[in-house]
């Protein structure tokens, strides 16, 4: 079998068949990328880290090459156990996914690279290496620097959602009146159940930015930041 991949023309012609030494090197590489994103993750405080990463990665590598092999062998193109790994590593990273006590989703970008990670695998194990240093790039480049990026948009879009513990149910009402007059406005509020027995009352709280000096002046964090100084705001904070 032989592929017009540029990596594998500049590597020879080995790279592209299915031998000892392509599988070799196909394995190598495959658990080289795969730590490399397991780190960043692991750096990052995230369950699925480090080992994890390397062996979704290289069981994708792995299955691809079966596939292939039995491909070779038989003259079937069903590639069943490709299939079947993305539905195991799809469902995997769906358990991983957790609220937080702010109702807030967590891990789902960590479950996707997961997935991602298993499909670059495949991509590699096919003998596709430029795809596969493209797509690993192009991963590593979303998990590592986006995430500022997406801040950056997050606090100036005209909508954003806050966790708000206040001192007193009572004062639910004053919070709402004061929002109001900061030009904002409130699309939704829900208690949140977690804190039922705090002795706090706990809300997830929906607003939007209806002030035009608001929209061109001011960021979340600014905002956020004055609501902070009220006197019976116990603890705010964007989610």
């Amino acid at each position: 079998m032989t592929t017009t991949d540029p990596i594998a023309s500049l590597l020879g012609s080995w790279a592209s068949s299915i031998n000892v030494y392509s599988i070799i090197l196909r394995i190598f590489v495959s658990a080289v990328i795969s730590a490399v994103i397991g780190w960043e993750r692991s750096s990052k405080r995230h369950s699925a880290g480090f080992r994890t990463f390397i062996v979704v990665t290289v069981t994708g590598t792995i299955v691809m090459l079966l596939d292939i092999y039995i491909s070779m062998l038989f003259g079937a193109h069903l590639f069943l156990l490709s299939a079947a790994a993305i539905v195991s590593v799809a469902r995997i990273a769906t358990r991983s996914l957790f609220f937080n006590s702010r109702n807030q989703i967590m891990g789902l970008t960590t479950s996707v690279a997961l997935w991602s990670s298993c499909i670059i695998g495949m991509t590699l194990g096919a003998g596709f290496y430029t795809v596969t240093v493209v797509s690993f790039a192009a991963l590593l480049f979303c998990l590592s620097r986006l995430p500022a990026f997406e801040f950056y948009l997050k606090n100036r879009s005209n909508h954003f959602e806050i966790h708000l513990e206040l001192k007193n149910s009572m004062n639910l009402q004053n919070f709402v009146t004061t929002i109001r007059r900061l030009g904002l406005f409130i699309d939704a509020i829900e208690m949140n159940p977690a804190y039922a027995n705090s002795g706090l009352s706990v809300y997830s709280i929906a607003i939007s930015i209806s002030s035009a000096e608001l929209k061109k002046y001011k960021t979340h964090s600014e905002i956020i930041e004055a609501l902070r100084a009220l006197e019976y705001v116990y603890h705010i904070e964007e989610i």
